[in-house]
């Protein structure tokens, strides 16, 4: 939709617990971007030719952190989110891009995988100065996604095979990002209040057919 080249492209991700390591991953494998920095509640590593995932998940698992991983240079979690990237994860607390330090974020996209890592002023500055946005609550949705699966699957006692759940979470996820997307060009706002659009949008739709209003 931007017109960014992801295969190449630089992240970093602040937070390598449980979603800041599958991060890693799918980055490194599906998309081909190189991971120049990661960080946990300790501190944060940064190799400009990219960490590899494998090298450094064990390292994590090891010692109990990424800090002093051979070969790296440290870095503070603070400066990881203020880096020279394409793409910046915020995956580990809330309120880390705030009003004072959301005109440093030099990042293209922000994909939210903590929940509430921006602030709403620091969302208006990011917005004004064309950072991409990919908010929280729709960006880290796939794992609530997956537990609607289950709950409908439970419901009716017949199971899919592992590959029909990754096709219909895609298929979710992917028309969600469009339908909030387009509601953000089409009302002119940043991505956070267009997902709140359209779900308020779709509450409405549906007390409508059900005749309550």
């Amino acid at each position: 939709m931007l017109g960014v080249e992801l295969k190449g492209a630089t992240a970093a991700i602040q937070g390598y617990g449980n979603a800041g390591q599958f991060a890693h991953q799918l980055a490194e494998d599906i998309l081909g971007m190189r991971i120049v920095a990661v960080s946990d509640s300790k501190g944060g590593i940064y190799k400009a030719d990219g960490l590899d995932y494998d090298v450094t998940t064990q390292f994590k698992q090891q010692t109990g952190s990424v800090i002093n991983m051979p070969g790296t240079s440290p870095l503070t979690n603070e400066a990881l989110l203020e880096l020279d990237v394409t793409v910046l994860f915020p995956a580990a607390l809330e309120n880390v891009i705030t009003g004072d330090n959301a005109g440093n974020i030099k990042a293209r996209i922000v994909a939210e995988l903590a929940n509430g890592p921006t602030t709403p002023e620091a969302d208006k500055i990011l917005h004004d100065r064309g950072v991409y946005v990919i908010p929280d609550f729709l960006c880290n949705a796939g794992g609530v996604t997956v537990s609607y699966f289950e709950q409908v699957q439970n419901a009716y006692n017949y199971y899919w095979p592992l590959e029909m759940v990754h096709e219909r979470l895609d298929a979710k996820m992917t028309a969600a990002f469009h339908a909030v997307h387009k509601m953000a060009r089409s009302k002119q706002v940043h991505n956070r209040l267009a997902a709140y659009l359209v779900a308020v949008e779709r509450v409405a739709e549906a007390a409508k057919l059900r005749g309550w209003v």
